[in-house]
């Protein structure tokens, strides 16, 4: 038997199966792999709503070790935490729709901008405009997938659709993004 283990060494899933046997010290390394991203993945996914995305990952975390059995040992980590972190971010979009929402211009209000970055913080905020008009997996979609790093096939399984559809959702946000964002693509607004 071991007297030291290095969980710095051992999967995602490997730490979850020795969550599941009662090591509560495999959930800090989880929580450290994954925090950083998770939070980037809730503040978007939320409106840029820090203080939200925060308490989502707190419980997305307390979820993890409240109930470690409900993970499969034989599927990938991942995919796991994000579906979860999904369902989540869909369940507060069904609540939103009954409250009305803050806008983006009142999120945005008393932010100084700096000259030199106007065209970049105009860019952002038009980006984010877009995105927020987007479906919440066409969203989530997209920010797994240039935000987060996912690739297709763990975007898929997340989501719960074929690899096809995610390629497809991407290739018609790519478009849509395109479309709306050409003003800032200097080649187009030189043609004009």
């Amino acid at each position: 038997m071991r007297l030291f283990r290095s969980y710095h060494t051992e999967s995602d899933e490997e730490l979850m199966r020795l969550l599941q046997r009662g090591e509560e010290q495999a959930l800090v390394h989880l929580y450290e792999r994954y925090n950083i991203k998770l939070l980037r993945y809730f503040h978007r996914m939320l409106w840029r709503d820090e203080t939200r995305a925060q308490d989502f990952l707190q419980d997305l975390f307390i979820k993890v070790i409240e109930q470690p059995g409900r993970f499969n040992v034989n599927l990938k980590f991942s995919t796991w935490l994000y579906s979860i972190a999904h369902n989540m971010c869909k369940n507060e979009y069904r609540k939103q729709k009954l409250r009305p929402m803050v806008t983006s211009s009142e999120l945005n209000a008393g932010v100084q901008l700096i000259p030199e970055t106007i065209d970049n913080v105009k860019f952002r905020s038009e980006l984010e405009i877009v995105l927020d008009s987007l479906d919440e997996d066409d969203k989530a979609a997209f920010v797994m997938r240039y935000e987060m790093e996912m690739t297709v096939k763990d975007i898929a399984s997340t989501l719960n659709l074929p690899e096809g559809s995610v390629k497809s959702k991407l290739f018609y946000i790519r478009k849509k993004l395109s479309e709306r964002l050409q003003v800032f693509n200097p080649l187009k607004s030189n043609a004009l």
